[in-house]
């Protein structure tokens, strides 16, 4: 649904009030994924506070034409800026549209709750409303693009591909991710009312939504037919390597012959628990490799110990950053193959960095390169096998196109392989 689409709307319902949906919130619990964070806890460092609250960097302070120009601001707004206004809030609001001079869309400032949340998100554990979002770059707004399984965002009727639009009555398109989500953020047991434009709704649909804290599962597995596993994981947070190793273990012990790694839709998350994931199904090796703005290489490895088994990897649009690194490996290695559709393409990564005094930001640091030396950044992965998405077979009765695609191409080479 394109951004005209989505305003028609908004304007056909400014005016004639809400109608609010018949939906009852259960608690719930928000959260967001941070593309490709290498997660650090480091001290102040380079970036200090002075008394006066101007920040510099090294020696490099404000000028003092700069401070001058600043200060004629202050008193403008001071002298006739009509309404009441928060001192605090035009400081955090400075400081937010200095590093967004960057033009890095994974470059930010946080405030002191923003850096809250990001360190709890983390943590796979959230409290919000309980859906995984993507900013949509045509619309500017935050698109779902899951609900967290048993979440009261799930419960109330949330759906994949759900654009919001308002929280509590405001019209939040055009804004800041950030704030939105420290918007539908909040307290546990306090509510939040979501309004989402849906393909094929005239009309913005109203939830009413009680926030809760979980943690998320972020791994599920089944066993499928010719004893073909199935394994997804939603994202890269601090729980998941475990959920990970745990949910693989279950699948051997079942006498698994075979493995489906479904990483779409999963945008990514902590570099660290990435490469622990890649080392599962790589061999002795390199697994992916940093390089800063002055060349300087890291590399990540593996042990010789890894799955052996044929393996498929899912993907599609939304596989971004910590999925590209370990969908990365796997095909540089040529030990699984790679089906569904081509990856988001993000291949740098971002260094998250306490300011002293709660707040935060995070900036990008470096590029990563998969062992074969690709750097994917605005390109993705290309599958092995293109298969697109049916979207209207899985309304209509449920089918997954992609992930019967992938137990057909197992089961023959199991058969191959007898």
């Amino acid at each position: 649904m394109d951004q005209q689409n989505i305003l028609e709307i908004l304007r056909k319902e400014k005016g004639r009030g809400r109608t609010q949906g018949i939906f009852i919130g259960i608690g719930i619990a928000f959260g967001i994924v941070i593309l490709g964070v290498i997660w650090v806890g480091i001290g102040l460092g380079v970036f200090r506070y002075l008394t006066t609250g101007a920040v510099f960097t090294n020696s490099k302070v404000l000028t003092s034409s700069e401070a001058d120009k600043l200060s004629v601001i202050n008193d403008v707004i001071e002298e006739y800026y009509l309404d009441e206004y928060d001192e605090n809030d035009l400081k955090e609001s400075m400081y937010k549209g200095y590093v967004a001079g960057l033009s890095d869309p994974y470059s930010q400032y946080y405030t002191k709750k923003e850096f809250s949340d990001l360190m709890e998100d983390n943590n796979g554990t959230f409290t919000g409303i309980g859906v995984y979002l993507n900013v949509n770059q045509d619309t500017q707004t935050l698109e779902v693009i899951n609900p967290i399984e048993g979440s009261p965002a799930e419960k109330v009727g949330i759906e994949a591909g759900d654009i919001i639009v308002e929280v509590d009555g405001e019209d939040i398109i055009g804004q800041d991710s950030d704030v939105v989500i420290s918007k539908i953020r909040g307290e546990k047991g306090t509510s939040v009312n979501i309004g989402v434009v849906r393909e094929g709704e005239d009309e913005i649909l109203y939830f009413d939504i009680v926030r809760d804290t979980v943690e998320s599962v972020t791994v599920t597995s089944k066993m499928l037919e010719n004893d073909i596993g199935y394994l997804s994981l939603s994202e890269f947070a601090e729980v998941s390597y475990d959920q990970f190793r745990l949910q693989l273990n279950s699948l051997k012990e079942q006498g698994m012959k075979a493995l489906i790694f479904d990483l779409r839709s999963n945008t990514g998350g902590d570099f660290d628990i990435a490469v622990k994931i890649a080392d599962k199904f790589c061999p002795e090796g390199l697994v992916v490799y940093i390089e800063d703005k002055d060349g300087n290489r890291e590399e990540y490895t593996s042990d010789a110990d890894k799955l052996g088994l044929p393996l498929v990897v899912l993907t599609n649009g939304y596989s971004a950053s910590s999925s590209e690194i370990v969908t990365g490996a796997i095909k540089d290695y040529g030990v699984g193959t790679i089906m569904g559709t081509t990856t988001y393409g993000k291949g740098v990564v971002q260094r998250v960095l306490p300011l002293g005094d709660g707040s935060g930001m995070k900036v990008t640091i470096a590029k990563y390169y998969t062992p074969n030396g690709y750097n994917i950044h605005g390109v993705g992965i290309q599958p092995d096998i293109e298969v697109e998405w049916d979207a209207d077979k899985y309304k209509e009765d449920g089918t997954d196109n992609q992930l019967e695609e992938a137990v057909k191409y197992l089961t023959k080479e199991l058969k191959a392989a007898r």
